[in-house]
């Protein structure tokens, strides 16, 4: 063979591009097979879809709201008018008590000290009386005696005066002149008598009033002693009430009075509730009020008593609003209102917190399916509804809707079973996983 023919491929090459082509070609079959048995596996794995029935049911429409329980009639146990009363003893809240049972005494230390003060006061009152009688009767018989000697005087001038007839002139003027001085003195010692007598009976005036104002004094601390102690007019559970002057309450539920607190004059300490009729009281936002009629039956739950629905009414609404200040000093608007509660428990007691949901609207035998069972499909309401082992987007028309239902007019019927979230992407989760 001649050196310039040149051959088409080099020795070896043939083999090595064949290599390439075969382990391509084995790389895609393994791809492909890889992908198919993973298509395999991810269609016959069971994706779960979360679904729920179409149900028939009563669609009710509530306002949900917080309250504590109250009694509708209460014994309202309150400080007496006494100065500054301080609360020295104070039945334990929850209390079974009888009818004259104490409930709340008050330190009586302060006017037991007055009460003894002006006892004392009376009885140095009493000492100065007699002391003063004493002094003005030894005076009365001074003047008495100045009295009957200023008497004589004048009557001995007097007869000094007769002889003047046969006496001298001048004998006969001056007995005369003495009869005139001798006068001049008796009224002197009887002006000085009334001044005495009006003067004695000053003092006796003035230490009657003293007396009087003692006396008065310790009538009117005996009265406020009788006071000190608050007993139970009848039998029944006591409930202490909250203590809105205690210190740093501002903004925050107040504490209840406690043995030890200053009181004020007619300050609410404690309660006797009359558990046969009981209401819960509310605070209606200001949004509600005006969903909210007077006779709408009211469904409660008492935190206390978890085993149980109250059924209640509500029997008043607060036309005016009421301010509420928070620790920040922003005030809110509420409304206050009243629910009377027509089925009871002994274990209900004033002041328990409960939850309220007042029905504003009920539609019997409604069609019903979830709030998140719903979704738009061109811009129209739609579910995902389940036939056999596939969902079907179906149309529904919809009704009204609460927090977590929706009422379906039409589309769907009592025992469909719809999703409640896109069968796609739970699928898609699946396979991330």
């Amino acid at each position: 063979m001649s050196k310039d023919l040149k051959p088409k491929q080099k020795l070896g090459k043939v083999n090595s591009g064949k290599t390439r082509l075969i382990t391509a070609a084995i790389i895609l079959v393994a791809v492909a097979g890889g992908g198919f048995a993973a298509y395999r596996y991810n269609t016959n794995k069971p994706v779960e879809v979360p679904v729920a029935a179409v149900r028939k049911s009563d669609f009710v429409t509530t306002v949900k709201v917080r309250g504590e329980i109250r009694s509708t009639r209460s014994k309202i146990l309150a400080a007496p008018q006494v100065p500054n009363p301080k609360i020295t003893k104070l039945a334990e809240s929850g209390k079974m008590v009888r009818a004259g049972q104490s409930v709340i005494e008050f330190d009586t230390a302060t006017l037991e000290n007055y009460y003894l003060d002006r006892n004392s006061l009376l009885r140095t009152i009493d000492s100065e009386v007699v002391q003063t009688k004493a002094s003005h009767k030894i005076t009365d018989e001074a003047d008495s005696m100045s009295l009957m000697t200023s008497g004589y005087d004048v009557q001995r001038a007097e007869l000094e005066a007769s002889k003047a007839e046969i006496l001298s002139e001048i004998e006969g003027a001056k007995t005369r002149i003495d009869v005139g001085i001798s006068k001049g003195a008796l009224d002197q010692v009887k002006v000085t008598v009334k001044s005495h007598d009006v003067s004695q009976q000053a003092d006796l005036d003035r230490l009657q009033t003293r007396k009087d104002k003692a006396e008065r004094d310790m009538t009117r601390v005996k009265s406020y002693l009788s006071k000190m102690a608050v007993r139970a007019p009848s039998d029944g559970i006591v409930n202490i009430l909250p203590n809105f002057r205690a210190q740093g309450s501002w903004g925050s539920t107040p504490p209840p009075f406690k043995e030890g607190d200053n009181a004020w004059t007619g300050a609410a300490i404690a309660e006797i509730p009359d558990l046969s009729e009981m209401r819960i009281e509310l605070k209606l936002d200001e949004v509600d009020r005006g969903k909210i009629k007077l006779g709408q039956p009211v469904k409660i739950r008492v935190d206390a008593i978890p085993d149980k629905e109250f059924d209640a009414e509500l029997t008043w609404v607060s036309p005016i609003a009421a301010l509420e200040f928070s620790r920040s000093r922003s005030a809110e608007k509420s409304f206050p209102a009243h629910a009377l509660l027509k089925n009871l428990d002994p274990r209900l007691r004033p002041g328990m917190s409960a939850s309220a949901e007042i029905v504003i609207e009920r539609l019997p035998a409604s069609l019903l399916i979830p709030l998140k069972a719903s979704f738009s499909q061109g811009g129209k309401p739609a579910v995902w509804l389940q036939r056999g082992n596939n969902f079907v987007v179906t149309a529904i028309e919809v009704g009204r809707r609460n927090e977590t239902d929706i009422v379906v007019v039409a589309g769907i019927k009592e025992g469909d079973r719809v999703a409640l979230e896109n069968p796609a992407e739970v699928a898609k989760r699946s396979k991330k996983f």
